[in-house]
């Protein structure tokens, strides 16, 4: 870590380690608990348990993954940042796709390394995200350029300098009531009456976070059920109720 000093010597960065699978979580208390600097004083094994122990301990950073039940990272990192701003969020995950790296940096992420990183990997992005700046890996530094030059590329500027918004990827404007891209999907496809199994298999994410979700967007948009989230959906513009059904162009056989 730096050199930084307070009044009684170097400064020690608290660390909260934030994982649902025992081995990687102790795992990484253990790294962490061999790099100078740097105190883990605590663990957790999914989002609400997290938010929990941040609000008790009040760590400097958060290592968090993503993938978890109940409450997963970048709902937790949303909520962390909101209430309680001077607790860094750093993402340590396996998964460095566009699928959880925008709605994680979107969520207030300032970090985002990945497993196979190493100690020292790890022990920078904590030392940049204390220092003001973003502690991202190299992948994932080319990943986000490469998302740069694409968006750059495939949509070009307006007459007014605005960016336009075309193709079937374009994103709409901002969503209501705080749902994140993802919940806005997954809102979408519940309105098109798909299952959560089903969209499990379309967006290739495990059951549990398909219910994860569903549960979040609910609280979000104050639904009790599907019904109402599906209205909710079509109010909200992010679906279409079906149209009538076209009527047929002559009488029936046999009519």
């Amino acid at each position: 870590m730096g050199e930084g000093c307070g009044a009684d010597g170097p400064r020690v960065v608290r660390v909260l380690v934030v994982d649902d699978q025992i081995m990687v979580r102790e795992g990484i208390v253990l790294l962490l608990g061999l790099l100078p600097g740097i105190e883990v004083v605590g663990s957790a094994g999914d989002g609400e348990e997290a938010l929990r122990l941040v609000a008790e301990v009040s760590p400097d950073v958060a290592l968090m993954d993503l993938r978890m039940p109940r409450c997963d990272g970048v709902e937790a990192t949303r909520r962390i940042r909101a209430e309680h701003p001077a607790t860094q969020v750093v993402v340590v995950t396996t998964y460095a796709d566009d699928e959880w790296l925008f709605p994680a940096l979107k969520a207030g992420a300032r970090g985002y390394v990945t497993k196979d990183a190493d100690a020292e990997e790890i022990a920078r992005a904590i030392e940049d995200v204390m220092s003001g700046q973003a502690g991202l890996s190299p992948k994932v530094q080319r990943r986000l350029l490469e998302r740069l030059v694409a968006s750059t590329a495939d949509t070009p500027d307006t007459a007014d300098g605005t960016a336009a918004k075309t193709g079937a990827g374009a994103v709409p404007g901002p969503l209501p009531d705080g749902l994140t891209p993802r919940e806005a999907e997954v809102l979408t496809l519940v309105a098109e009456g798909l299952s959560n199994a089903e969209i499990a298999r379309r967006l290739h994410i495990g059951p549990a976070t398909v219910k994860t979700h569903i549960n979040n967007l609910f609280a979000k948009a104050g639904v009790r059920d599907r019904a109402q989230a599906v209205r909710y959906a079509y109010r909200s513009g992010l679906a279409r109720p079906p149209g009538p059904a076209t009527p047929a162009s002559g009488p029936e056989p046999g009519a």
